[in-house]
């Protein structure tokens, strides 16, 4: 008795359904992570409020410029505009680890057990790393950056920055800072994916350190303060990523590996 041929058709029935539930829970954590942000945006929107935050944010600048000077706005609606925009920046890194969390959350049943000790621990360190880069910038680069800038600045000129000027500076600034600040992450995972080896990474060093002067030259202000304020925690968090490499392929191997 000869087989029935199957079809193409035959061999593709029971997969549309669950590419839909894939496509229903996508949407389901879309929605969960926009709330967080919604939310996260409503209460900084009734306290402190978006012309708080732009105070908050100005601070540093504003405690170096001459006595009397202020930002100002060149355009019509940058006063409504930049520190709505500073609202929504804000609220999106205060909901940052629950939209991360719904990503894992959606691609965690389809890992395995030593891909998961892997991937958790490395969504938690990279956001802190992110924060702590940002809080480094605010805290300590920006102050020391500007004070310099102004030590500079010819007596008979009043500084008067403007506020959608300042707005991406900053922001280049964070950006800048956060990814540095994920250095050990990129070097964990090239070390795991066996990309490169650990041998290979601590041969690069003097590399890197070259490297790290390059691109500080490049992401950051022409001054030397800000320079050395990213090249230098750069070199030591590639330290910290060597490091870090050896004890995460140390466990989160695959059972097949050990």
């Amino acid at each position: 008795m000869s087989e029935t041929p199957h079809s193409p058709e035959d061999e593709l029935a029971g997969t549309e359904q669950p590419f839909v539930a894939h496509l229903m829970e996508l949407r389901d954590r879309l929605v969960r992570a926009i709330i967080a942000v919604a939310v996260a945006a409503l209460v900084l929107a009734l306290y402190p409020g978006p012309a708080a935050l732009y105070d908050i944010l100005a601070q540093p600048l504003v405690a170096n410029l001459p006595k009397g000077a202020t930002l100002i706005a060149t355009s019509v609606i940058s006063p409504f505009m930049v520190p709505l925009k500073i609202l929504m920046m804000t609220a999106f890194l205060i909901a940052l680890p629950v939209v991360l969390y719904q990503v894992w959350a959606f691609i965690a049943p389809g890992l395995y057990a030593h891909e998961k000790k892997l991937v958790m621990p490395l969504v938690i360190s990279s956001t802190l790393l992110f924060f702590l880069g940002v809080a480094f910038c605010y805290f300590f680069v920006f102050g020391q950056v500007f004070q310099f800038i102004q030590s500079f600045a010819p007596k008979s000129i009043t500084a008067a920055p403007d506020i959608e000027a300042y707005l991406s500076f900053v922001l280049s600034m964070f950006l800048a800072f956060g990814l540095t600040f994920e250095v050990p992450i990129a070097v964990v995972v090239l070390a795991r994916m066996n990309v490169v080896s650990i041998e290979k990474l601590k041969e690069f060093r003097g590399y890197f350190v070259v490297l790290a002067f390059v691109v500080a030259a490049v992401v950051t202000p022409p001054d030397v303060v800000s320079q050395l304020a990213l090249a230098i925690p750069m070199c030591l968090l590639y330290e910290i990523g060597i490091w870090a490499a050896q004890v995460f392929i140390k466990h989160t191997q695959a059972p097949e590996d050990n």
